[in-house]
């Protein structure tokens, strides 16, 4: 996520150097040219035909926001040069420009606010009345949903166009090869359809095209077996007039190099991300010497030949992240644009090396490098490259110092040297004229932050990430300066220290507050402040003591695990309107019965309450909680019968209840929970296997039911052999009676096992030897009988897996059956 947020922020800014440099021909039309005509209307009025066909355009489309409300037929309406998205000749009254897309008015204030959960247009045709446009120079129609229809041949007609943009429209098919008529085409966007052309010859024609925008489509999907791009395009002429190109998202091969030499000396940008390009990125690049922004992330590029970047003396960005590259960073760099690079993007690659050749780039303003195997120092010189305001060099294996000379680095906005083995002490020295700096991210290292008391740092941090340094054992008094941060994390950062009275307030607007794996210590205390975006609280693993205020409860994520936390719950009755759906108490001091008021919880997906000392029934309340995926209760003092209202949690897929005092028969209706549900992504931890596991982030695949160190009584019920997806059953410890059901080996995802410890009796199953996937098995201490049927999972176990049953016998066994012939059901 942090990558895609990243890319964005390039993007836009890059956008609008891509933009200035582009020629008029590429904007289609500046602001000046726009009021220029729209003045025009004053003394011209549109032609009655061109003005007819208009109309007949607008009656094919689904107005749904009434945008072309100044299209009409009424008498105020009839000089179609005035209305919204028209633009007509001041000379000739012939309409010359027809603007619907991203840059039409009503579109932009919907992008403004966010709107676009529809689409403003919608139509199954383009009136081919349209064609009756024939001095037609700028068409647009940008963001209109067309339903999956084909680009009509017409448009094809319109050879005065010197602009084309039909992007984002639902366009599926061929590419109409009519296009090759439009010779004073100079901008061609067709990017985000679904186009699958047959060949892309047309573009023979098209000497005069400047930019060319196909990302998005299906360039090269099988069938054809052979790739389109690589037996049409390449046999193109050799126009140096093509300048912008942009094929991402495609499923191009390598074999659009052989197309793209054609143009080794007109292109100035080139975007080939995401696509299938693998091997090394050839040599003619390097002759490519217009060129200023290459994006070529997201494929499987190995590395790049030594005169791949030879002549690039103008790159301006350079995108290979998330590629295959290896070897020496060094390799990779373009010292020809050592005066020109601006943004250089090499993360999640395999790159080996140091940083010691970077700071000859004295212009780069965006520096990612990380997710590779860096080693090495950072150099003391990088305080030289004045420019950079973003750098990242997460996820190495860098060592050594912070270099200090980096606070004289006054542009910086982002630094992230996060998982890496830096060491030292980190001073105000280090943040010295840092006063534009909002993001930092220092986590997993081993730093030491040594700050003056009084220290008030010259930035606003909007980011901050300090997990696994040194901060405390005193918390950090120099916080309190920060007023505008979305997210904190200084967990497990050594702080002994009581929390602040002014700690709540000052990031009551943070989405994100992590302070667990501490010593922090103290009560809330008269706690009132509002959190207006229902923050993530992580606040386990400390000592916090007393009882919860309910305005924590305003939370979407809370987590007090692992605390001194005592008091009544009762507070979660009379809180209303949560929007809590992770909530973590366990491992406190909670005592008594939980209050049976659950029902207003209705967004709760994970409840965790085990390793308390509550007692009393289950509250029946807790199954009106429809969304909740984990509920677990373990090591508590609960008494009765699992309450039958659990069966409306259809949802569950985790279910821990072990090491309480629940009675009765394991219920029937436990088969038919969880069968289609996404179990929340968070860590969870299970009697598994005779120990406690944890596991994260792999919960979305995983279904596990608990009922361990219980008196739970009678058989085990035939419909648990329902929940197919089953890892982990532990019904171990209980007086469970009757036989194991035959049905067992429909749970092919078993990996655990446990029914040890219980009064079952009977033969083990077959069925049971079909489940290759067990790996845990543990039946002791039952009243089994007969011969452990043949198979390779159940011999591989131990003995002591199938110990304390009298009456069974055969591998892995010692003791032979006394009919070796005997049968096993």
């Amino acid at each position: 996520m942090k990558g895609d947020g990243r890319c964005l922020k390039l993007f836009l800014a890059l956008l609008i150097l891509f933009l200035q440099n582009v020629k008029g021909g590429e904007v289609g039309h500046n602001h000046n040219h726009s009021h220029s005509l729209r003045d025009a209307k004053v003394t011209v009025r549109c032609i009655e035909r061109e003005r007819q066909a208009l109309l007949a355009f607008k009656r094919a489309l689904v107005d749904h926001f009434n945008h072309l409300s100044s299209w009409g037929s009424e008498a105020q309406k009839q000089d179609c040069c005035r209305w919204e998205g028209v633009y007509c000749s001041n000379q000739t009254g012939h309409v010359i420009q027809l603007d619907l897309g991203y840059s039409f008015p009503a579109k932009m204030i919907q992008l403004d606010l966010g709107y676009y959960h529809k689409y403003p247009f919608q139509g199954k045709v383009i009136s081919p009345k349209l064609i009756e446009l024939q001095h037609l120079q700028y068409l647009d129609l940008s963001l209109i949903d067309f339903y999956g229809i084909q680009i009509p041949d017409f448009i094809g007609s319109l050879t005065n166009l010197r602009n084309l943009r039909l992007s984002s429209c639902h366009f599926i098919g061929p590419i109409p090869s009519s296009f090759g008529n439009l010779t004073q085409l100079q901008n061609l966007d067709l990017s985000y359809n679904q186009l699958q052309p047959e060949n892309l010859n047309w573009l023979l024609a098209l000497s005069s095209l400047t930019d060319l925008d196909l990302r998005a489509n299906n360039l090269s999907l099988p069938p054809p077996p052979t790739p389109i791009l690589s037996t049409t395009l390449y046999k193109t002429n050799s126009s140096t007039s093509l300048e912008n190109v942009h094929l991402s998202d495609n499923h191009l091969t390598s074999s659009i190099f052989l197309w793209l030499s054609n143009y080794s000396t007109s292109l100035v940008s080139l975007y080939l991300s995401n696509n299938n390009l693998s091997g090394f990125i050839p040599d003619f690049i390097g002759n490519m010497s217009s060129l200023e922004y290459l994006g070529l992330s997201d494929n499987k590029i190995e590395g790049a030949n030594p005169n791949s970047f030879a002549r690039l003396c103008n790159l301006r960005t350079l995108w290979l992240q998330r590629n295959h590259l290896s070897g020496q960073l060094s390799q990779l760099l373009p010292r020809c644009a050592q005066n020109s690079l601006e943004a250089l993007d090499l993360s999640e690659n395999v790159l080996a090396g140091s940083l010691n050749n970077l700071t000859s780039f004295s212009s780069l303003k965006a520096l990612y490098l990380d997710a590779n195997q860096l080693s090495g120092k950072i150099p003391e010189s990088i305080g030289q490259m004045s420019q950079l305001k973003y750098i990242n060099f997460s996820i190495n294996q860098l060592s050594g110092k912070i270099p200090e000379s980096i606070g004289q680095m006054s542009q910086l906005e982002e630094i992230d040297f996060s998982m890496n083995s830096l060491e030292g002490v980190v001073s105000e020295t280090h943040f010295l004229k840092l006063s534009n700096l909002y993001h930092l991210d220092l986590s997993s290292n081993s730093l030491v932050l040594n700050f003056h008391s009084d220290w008030v740092p010259p930035f606003q941090l909007s980011y901050i990430n300090l997990a696994s340094c040194k901060v405390g054992p005193l918390f950090p008094k120099w916080l309190q300066t920060q007023n505008h941060s979305s997210q904190l994390d200084i967990s497990n950062a050594g702080i002994s220290d009581i929390l602040p009275s002014w700690f709540w307030s000052n990031f009551r607007n943070a989405g994100v507050i992590n302070l667990s794996q501490n010593l922090i210590r103290g009560i809330f205390t008269n706690l009132t402040v509002e959190f207006p975006y229902n923050p993530e609280l992580h606040l386990s693993s400390n000592q916090i003591e007393g009882p919860i205020p309910s305005t924590l409860l305003q939370a979407s994520y809370l987590d007090l695990s692992n605390n001194n936390i005592s008091g009544s719950l009762s507070f979660l009755c009379a809180s209303a309107d949560m929007s809590l759906t992770y909530l973590n108490l366990s491992s406190n001091s909670f005592a008594g019965e939980l209050p049976d008021c659950w029902s207003h919880l209705e967004t709760l997906v994970m409840l965790d309450l085990s390793n308390n000392a509550f007692s009393g029934k289950i509250p029946t309340t807790i199954g009106s909680l429809f969304e909740m995926q984990t509920l677990k209760l373990r090591s508590n003092r609960f008494v009765g019968e699992l309450p039958s209202s659990l069966k409306n949690c259809a949802s569950l897929e985790v279910i821990d209840l072990g090491d309480n005092k629940l009675s009765g028969p394991i219920p029937t209706w436990l088969g038919k929970l969880g069968n289609e549900s996404i179990i929340y992504d968070d860590d969870a931890s299970f009697i598994w296997k005779g120990r406690m596991q944890t596991y994260k982030s792999t919960l979305g695949l995983v279904k596990r039911i608990d009922l361990s160190s219980n008196r739970l009584t009678g058989e085990i019920p035939s419909e648990i052999t329902r929940l197919v997806g089953l890892i982990s059953l532990n019904l171990s410890r209980n007086q469970l009676t009757g036989q194991i059901t035959p049905e067992i080996g429909n749970l092919e995802s078993l990996d655990s096992l446990d029914l040890s410890r219980n009064q079952i009796d009977g033969r083990i199953p077959t069925s049971l030897a079909r489940i290759d996937r067990l790996s845990f098995l543990d039946l002791s201490y039952n009243n089994l009988s007969g011969k452990i049927p043949t198979g390779t999972q159940l011999q591989s176990f131990d003995p002591l897996d199938y110990a304390e049953n009298p009456l069974l016998c055969g591998p892995p066994l010692k003791k032979m059956c006394a009919d070796q012939n005997e049968t096993t059901d």
